[in-house]
């Protein structure tokens, strides 16, 4: 069972919603405004929360990026737009992944157990070291240098993903497949921004790189730095 934040304002919408997840078991609260959301996210400190875009106070995108100021909590947007500029702004927005109206509790269901599933790392996999940057898997923290790094769940996952195969070239396709759970390509932009984001929190940039290196028309390699002559 999972505690989730149904933040939608249609009641048409919400209301059989919120019986149809409530009868698979889970523990659901709703509300129909985007500050109630916020609130209630922050409050009620839910397993995950399905966040619809058209509401009467905030734009869906703008009540994201409020809580991924505050939060890590995983988000399944709504959206009524199914093109690819729409799917990839809410991803690069934070989002965990989305679901594209109209749609049924089933759907939405099995969204859930996806997210919430990759949100939970088995305890045994061991951590995972490429030069001075460490990685726990079970712990789903990251350390340069003795430092911790902060990272976003979905900053992790891709870091995580390059280190189980460090050394190697990894495809965007692979990334957006793995890693976002997409499965086509044409999508790249959202990685080559997590990727940018990774690097500075790595203290690298694309043009002096350290540890991710990026292999033109390819892909992604992470490596542990060359040695300082």
């Amino acid at each position: 069972m999972a505690r989730l934040l149904l933040i939608e304002d249609d009641a048409t919408i919400r209301t059989p919603l919120l019986r149809a997840l409530k009868e698979r078991g889970h523990a659901v609260a709703s509300v129909a405004t985007a500050m109630d959301g916020v609130r209630a996210a922050l409050t009620d400190r839910p397993d995950l929360v399905v966040l619809d875009l058209g509401l009467p106070d905030l734009d869906g995108r703008e009540v994201l990026r409020m809580l991924r100021a505050v939060s890590q909590v995983a988000v399944i947007v709504a959206t009524a737009r199914d093109d690819e500029a729409e799917i990839v702004r809410v991803l690069d927005a934070g989002a965990d992944d989305y679901v594209v109206k109209p749609f049924t509790a089933a759907q939405l269901e099995s969204r859930i157990r996806a997210v919430l599933r990759r949100g939970a790392t088995p305890p045994a996999d061991p951590s995972i070291t490429v030069g001075e940057l460490t990685i726990d898997p079970a712990a789903r923290q990251v350390r340069l240098a003795g430092e911790s790094v902060e990272l976003t769940p979905r900053e992790f996952d891709l870091l995580h993903h390059l280190a189980t195969r460090a050394g190697h070239v990894v495809t965007k396709r692979e990334l957006l497949t793995e890693v976002w759970q997409i499965p086509y390509g044409g999508a790249d932009k959202t990685v080559d921004v997590h990727l940018s984001w990774l690097r500075r929190k790595l203290g690298e940039s694309a043009t002096a790189p350290r540890y991710l290196h990026t292999v033109r028309g390819v892909g992604v390699r992470l490596g542990a730095p060359e040695p300082q002559p």
